[in-house]
């Protein structure tokens, strides 16, 4: 339910937000809002803005309110990495760095792995899947050679992690159940791997949202903090990022669990505004690659979607004029980032 106090700074950034000013970069900015804590990760934003360059995407964040970003290196050079890491220093900012797993060799990897340390990143953030396990895989065969494929690259990767002193965090990228993923923590431990929680994509594999926060916990290096809706339709649910405090999600909780087991490790809001994806679990071809799930999954996901109707119709931005979408993901972030600050309490120290 959303409370007067919700309301009231859901107002307060939508108000703020309502004239920003073009920068020469093309990004929108307002005039900037009081610190919090919690970063922003680039993909709340769309690819026009995904193209800027690092920089340009740090100081946007640093007048949107934000305490640090994650997004991937724009250049290696190692005058735009100096540059990076003096502005950041003097935002009082974190870095997080996205990059991929190593493939077939490491040496890709360990360039990357070296740039973040030298932009003084604190972790990494990888994924071993770009998709989605549902849409990707048609057959238990095909996803097993990726499972394989997947612990095959993080072993090329630990060593690399653990010359440079370099964390990293693998994202729950709607591929591993709760199961997997925390297996796959305990066969592969190291004070330098671990896990970049994030807090919705799991409801798309079947899995209880706070079961996967308070069991990841222990292995977040980095965060993905998101609210979701969902509402039915005909092959099963939608699923829907909205912003902080409007969804299903307790969103207090999940920011108690993750800095009580990692008091250290930074919130990264992840706020797409996109339109909902369809999780098609009433169809055969979803549960080919799910040998070791049964009907209560299916049972205890409908129910929580059905006892869980939206508050308002699940947005549809897509259909919008470029520009309305572009102010619309600026306004649904800063909604986002005041809620972190007052409700969540992560203010910047």
């Amino acid at each position: 339910m959303m409370t007067r106090r919700t309301f009231l700074t859901t107002m307060a950034a939508a108000g703020a937000a309502a004239h920003p000013a073009m920068a020469g970069d093309g990004f929108l900015v307002a005039q900037s809002l009081p610190r919090t804590s919690m970063g922003v990760n680039i993909y709340s934003f769309g690819f026009g803005q995904r193209g800027k360059s690092t920089l340009e995407f740090l100081d946007y964040c640093a007048a949107l309110g934000a305490g640090g970003i994650q997004a991937e290196l724009s250049s290696l050079d190692s005058d735009s990495i100096k540059k990076l890491r003096e502005r950041a220093e003097k935002l009082e900012m974190y870095l997080e760095i996205i990059t991929g797993l190593p493939k077939d060799d490491s040496i890709a990897f360990e360039r990357d792995v070296v740039a973040a340390k030298s932009v003084g990143a604190i972790c990494i953030r990888s994924a071993c899947l770009n998709g989605r396990r549902y849409e990707t895989f048609s057959n238990l065969d095909d996803w097993r050679h990726f499972v394989s494929d997947s612990k095959a690259r993080i072993a090329r990767a630990l060593p690399i992690l653990e010359k440079h002193k370099m964390p990293m965090g693998i994202e729950n990228h709607k591929d591993w159940t709760i199961d997997e993923l925390v297996a796959l923590m305990k066969e592969h431990s190291s004070e330098y791997f671990g896990v970049c929680l994030d807090t919705g994509n799991n409801i798309s594999l079947l899995d209880d949202p706070m079961d996967v926060v308070t069991r990841l916990a222990p292995y977040a290096i980095s965060t993905h903090i998101k609210d979701m809706a969902v509402s039915e339709y005909a092959e099963g649910f939608l699923l829907a990022e909205v912003p902080m405090g409007s969804g299903m999600l307790d969103m207090r909780a999940i920011a108690r669990t993750i800095a009580k087991a990692r008091p250290r490790t930074k919130f990264t809001l992840e706020m797409i505004t996109r339109n909902p994806l369809k999780i098609p679990c009433l169809t055969e071809k979803y549960w080919a690659t799910f040998p070791a799930r049964n009907g209560a999954f299916l049972a205890r996901s409908l129910t929580m979607v059905r006892t869980n109707p939206p508050r308002s119709p699940l947005p549809e931005p897509e259909s919008m004029e470029a520009s309305a979408h572009r102010q619309l993901e600026e306004d649904n972030v800063r909604t986002c980032l005041a809620y972190a600050s007052s409700a969540l309490a992560l203010k910047s120290s």
